[in-house]
């Protein structure tokens, strides 16, 4: 079999709310579903397979048993499965955070960095992010300012609508806002470092642990150049390419060759997604894996569909 139905690992973080469970048919049963790592294979957070004789087995045991192969060539220079995708729900603000690269993440994580993508789901009205600087500041400014608790005083704010495409590289700090629902793709990898929480504190009621010497050692003190694609997809990069798809009236075809696995996450409508003379029906907050040369598949109906591929 090369298409496979997944089921999320769910997130119980502070900051969350219930969107994706009420909205986007995830099952859980908790009271805060801050995130659905709806495509994972991270040690952190597996998917689960949720169709065929795979059933209950997770993404990466699938790959185990079936050979890396099914991922394609394009993956053969990584070492771990490379791609991590998840649904955010933003009730609150996340933390003030930046992520490292991966000379840095290796070094000191032993796993990847990030590059990420945000696409805006939703968004309620004077929802923004932060990303980046709005102008330059020294180093020993940022450090001051960590300190003094007023780094969002020289920080950029972009507010965002549904649709919106944010990428966000290495050393970028950012925030995702409140009030904001998004699909983000990005180099599998948990390592964030946490700069300010806005004096929150965990369950434990303690506050949550910061970074600062790493944050210190990774930001880049700029201010952030809007993404702008250079080709028909929404975005291209090293670690992943990512385009939306909509069917509507029209059936949308393509083919799974030997170079990566597909991944198609539902982000609205209903339809059917065929792939090696299988149909799944599948419904907004679905993620479907297809296999490297599993060859030609569509989406049908009337749906929305985020398509990822490893260039």
């Amino acid at each position: 079999m090369g298409m496979y139905l997944l089921k999320p690992a769910c997130k119980d973080y502070l900051w969350g709310g219930h969107k994706l469970v009420d909205e986007y048919n995830v099952e859980y049963d908790g009271d805060v579903c801050a995130e659905a790592w709806v495509m994972s294979c991270h040690k952190d957070g597996n998917s689960i397979i949720a169709n065929g004789i795979e059933k209950d087995k997770t993404l990466s045991a699938v790959i185990e048993e079936k050979g890396r192969e099914i991922l394609g060539k394009n993956c053969e220079k990584y070492k771990d499965f490379p791609i991590l995708i998840k649904f955010i729900d933003a009730k609150k603000p996340l933390s003030i955070q930046v992520h490292p690269d991966d000379e840095y993440a290796l070094s000191h994580e032993n796993q990847y960095g990030k590059t990420e993508m945000w696409y805006v789901l939703e968004a309620e009205e004077g929802a923004y992010l932060y990303q980046g600087f709005e102008k330059e500041i020294s180093k020993e400014e940022f450090e001051k300012r960590i300190k003094e608790n007023t780094l969002t005083e020289v920080l950029h704010k972009e507010y965002v609508k549904r649709g919106d495409v944010i990428f966000i590289t290495p050393g970028t700090l950012h925030s995702i806002g409140a009030g904001l629902l998004i699909a983000e793709i990005q180099q599998s990898s948990n390592v964030t470092y946490r700069i300010y929480d806005f004096g929150r504190v965990g369950a434990d009621g303690k506050p949550r642990q910061l970074h600062i010497q790493q944050s210190l050692d990774v930001t880049k003190i700029e201010k952030p150049v809007k993404y702008k694609s250079l080709d028909e997809h929404m975005v291209n990069c090293d670690f992943f390419c990512v385009d939306r798809i909509k069917a509507n009236d029209k059936a949308y075809e393509d083919v799974a060759d030997d170079s990566s696995f597909v991944s198609l996450l539902v982000i609205g409508g209903e339809g059917r997604i065929s792939a090696e003379g299988e149909t799944l029906e599948v419904k907004k907050g679905d993620s479907v894996f297809i296999t490297a040369g599993a060859g030609k598949y569509s989406v049908e109906g009337n749906v929305e569909v985020i398509k990822t591929i490893v260039p």
